[in-house]
């Protein structure tokens, strides 16, 4: 049930935004895609924060489970080549 209502609590606050900006919803394509990508990108920081807090490498952990996590599981080369 919690994951239910933070959903529709960020609905609220992105209808809240959408209403401020004078977007209607549902956004035109370009302006929903762009708010999915910062979606994506904005889950991103605190995990990013967190490795930098504890002195971790951050770059290693960006151009792995970061970058497939907000562009997906990339398709393999079909001619073999990386």
């Amino acid at each position: 049930m919690k994951p239910y209502l933070l959903s529709l609590g960020a609905g609220l606050v992105v209808g809240v935004i959408y209403s401020l900006l004078g977007v209607r919803s549902p956004a035109p394509p370009t302006i929903a895609l762009l708010g999915l990508f910062g979606m994506l990108v904005g889950e991103q920081i605190v995990p990013v924060a967190k490795r930098l807090m504890k002195g971790d490498q951050v770059a290693a952990y960006v151009r792995t489970e970061c970058a497939e996590h907000v562009m997906g599981q990339l398709p393999d080369d079909p001619n073999g080549k990386a």
